[in-house]
């Protein structure tokens, strides 16, 4: 008996769901410090900009895109210099024109604060909003296009995680990131995306679009309902890579989904008060935001959305018609929601660069066994790493739903899971506890 309990009491410590794991104090804090506050202040001055629109003014110190960019890139200075100079504040931008929805040559200019990693500065999380407004029309560059949730939530919400995780270092680098030229066909995302590409960053992506509104357009209320949304495979993925994942399985296990996952389970652990849930598709049914450019160029990256939006209220004129009051203005935004999702943003970003990065080579076999033998490399950063955590779940669960901690090691049996019948993944530990987001396996290569 005595023996038994002890074993019981080491398979307890070792292993459970993905729901029992242990919460840092120090994020815990991050998460306390979001103000709603301050998001309101900072909603409304950015509104108070009257239009943001890719094409409004840039010379005007109080209207247009010129002045709401100037006044982004000063909240980001006045945040590094409040921690010193930790922040690195920088305009990346570049000039389209001929375009369909961008004719004349135009500058399209996004704001960006980077606070360096200590241990794998190349290592990057990126958290991102879309400060462009626009109107009905998009040749309409004069009138109020106040943009309050489309996107001056996202805005917002990236400039109060700058502010409440630049009060702390992490492994890896933290970019906070205001796009402009989204309206246009995504052009700040695709410029951002090229500039990580060149840099030879290993990015991870966190778009924020439409995140401060919780009555929808039908008339439901929900203030815990978010959306996360993500690509089911990369949509770099080879011919051999698209074989290989058709005889081994993985067809909802992309890097994309399991930043999805990851950030599910950060919020539910940091931010109870939240209902986040995985949307299985890149982006809402048809359309699309300034993730896609990093997906499109192989790296993970997910949506983060409100979970009932009103279509009366973006790309919309300032008008009443039939009673309905069109137009995204600030009544629109509910600022407590606003500082959860905020919240679970920040949470995740320092979870992710507080971690180890993620295991390589992840190989799995077993077949016509019954047993899943897992094997995999160290990370990059070796020597943040503590352990290994390797996940299972059915295949018919859309989520991680069970792991086992199996200590400092580079392959683990799994004995009594037969490989056909679950999914695997493992995930790297740091002295913490805090993870990498999970791998999914591959077929191990074969010797010709």
């Amino acid at each position: 008996m005595k023996h038994a309990i002890a074993v019981l009491a080491c398979l307890t410590f070792a292993s459970g769901t993905a729901a029992a794991q242990t919460t840092d104090p120090r994020i815990a804090e991050i998460v306390r410090s979001v103000s709603a506050d301050r998001l309101r202040s900072d909603l409304t001055t950015l509104v108070g900009f009257g239009t943001r629109s890719t094409l409004s003014d840039t010379v005007s110190a109080t209207r247009g895109i010129g002045a709401a960019r100037r006044w982004i890139h000063a909240e980001f200075t006045r945040i590094a210099q409040a921690c010193g100079g930790c922040l690195e504040v920088h305009y990346v931008s570049e000039v389209y024109g001929g375009l369909a929805r961008v004719r004349q040559p135009t500058n399209v200019v996004s704001v960006v604060a980077i606070l360096r990693g200590q241990t794998d500065p190349n290592r990057v999380v990126i958290m991102q909003g879309h400060y462009d407004s626009r109107n009905s029309t998009n040749e309409n560059v004069t009138d109020d296009a106040p943009g309050a949730n489309d996107d001056g939530s996202g805005t917002v919400a990236v400039i109060e995680a700058a502010r409440v995780l630049s009060r702390q270092r992490y492994n890896a680098t933290l970019v906070f990131a205001t796009l402009a030229g989204e309206e246009q066909g995504l052009l700040g995302g695709q410029t951002l995306a090229r500039y990580v590409r060149t840099r030879g960053w290993r990015a991870q992506v966190l778009n924020n679009d439409i995140v401060g509104n919780t009555r929808g357009g039908d008339g439901v209320v929900d203030t815990a309902m978010v959306r996360i949304l993500s690509d089911a495979v990369p949509p770099t993925e080879t011919e051999a890579e698209r074989i290989a994942r058709r005889s081994t399985g993985g067809e909802v296990d992309g890097i994309s989904r399991q930043l999805a996952r990851y950030v599910q389970m950060i919020a539910r652990r940091y931010v109870p008060s939240l209902d986040p849930w995985l949307i299985y598709r890149h982006d809402r049914y048809g359309r699309g935001g300034d993730h896609r450019p990093f997906a499109d160029l192989g790296y993970a990256a997910v949506r983060i959305s409100e979970g009932h939006e009103d279509f009366t209220k973006q790309h919309q004129n300032l008008r009443t018609a039939n009673g309905i009051a069109y137009g995204d203005v600030l009544e629109g935004v509910d600022f407590t929601y606003l500082a959860k999702v905020t919240a679970m943003n920040a949470a995740t970003m320092a979870s992710l660069a507080s971690a180890p990065s993620a295991p390589r080579n992840v190989y799995l076999s077993g077949g016509g066994r019954y047993a899943a033998q897992l094997a995999w490399q160290a990370p990059i950063d070796s020597s943040n790493v503590a352990g290994y955590r390797v996940y299972w779940r059915r295949t018919d669960s859309p989520t991680w739903d069970h792991f086992e901690d199996v200590g400092n090691v580079t392959s683990f049996t799994a004995t009594g899971r037969i490989v056909d019948n679950f999914y695997f993944g493992v995930a790297a530990l740091g002295p913490g506890g805090h993870e990498s987001v999970v791998v999914f396996p591959t077929d191990p290569p074969r010797n010709n």
